[in-house]
């Protein structure tokens, strides 16, 4: 498996994983209001390119993604095609991000389905669950080891 930056030209390929993996496992608990927030973020993220992501690759297949924004320290999405979960990827793609960044930690805004899989990480609850215009999420954080 390679980890490397996703260029321009595979981005939607990138965020049609998202939204593929998002319908699957987090859509069936959020309301329309958060499905159709959700669908803006991935849409203007093709629009603009703002964010620093990354692929998990397995001869030229993409498996995973991770995004991050300011500067490393948020991680904005973090999807695994279906058939790749619990075989490693997920972590593989975060490792990769942990030293680019100089901040002393990582934040995430959680789905709850992925709750238990950011914990496995070392990710700690900072609060308690939110809802924003629909997206349901809880805050987490990942102290970085010295």
């Amino acid at each position: 498996m390679q980890i490397r930056k996703i260029t321009e030209s595979e981005l939607p390929e990138a965020m049609d994983l998202v939204w593929k993996v998002f319908l699957d496992f987090e859509a069936p608990d959020y309301p329309q209001e958060g499905i159709d927030e959700f669908r803006r973020a991935v849409d203007g993220q093709l629009e603009k390119m703002t964010l620093d992501v990354y692929g998990a690759f397995k001869d030229g297949d993409l498996l995973g993604i991770i995004a991050t924004r300011n500067e490393g320290s948020h991680i904005t999405f973090f999807f695994v095609k279906k058939e790749y979960h619990n075989r490693g990827v997920g972590g593989s793609l975060f490792q990769h991000i942990v030293p680019l960044t100089d901040n002393a930690f990582i934040t995430v805004n959680s789905s709850p389905y992925a709750v238990k899989i950011y914990r496995k990480l070392g990710f700690i609850d900072t609060d308690t669950q939110q809802q924003h215009n629909g997206i349901i999420y809880v805050p987490m954080k990942y102290i970085k080891k010295s």
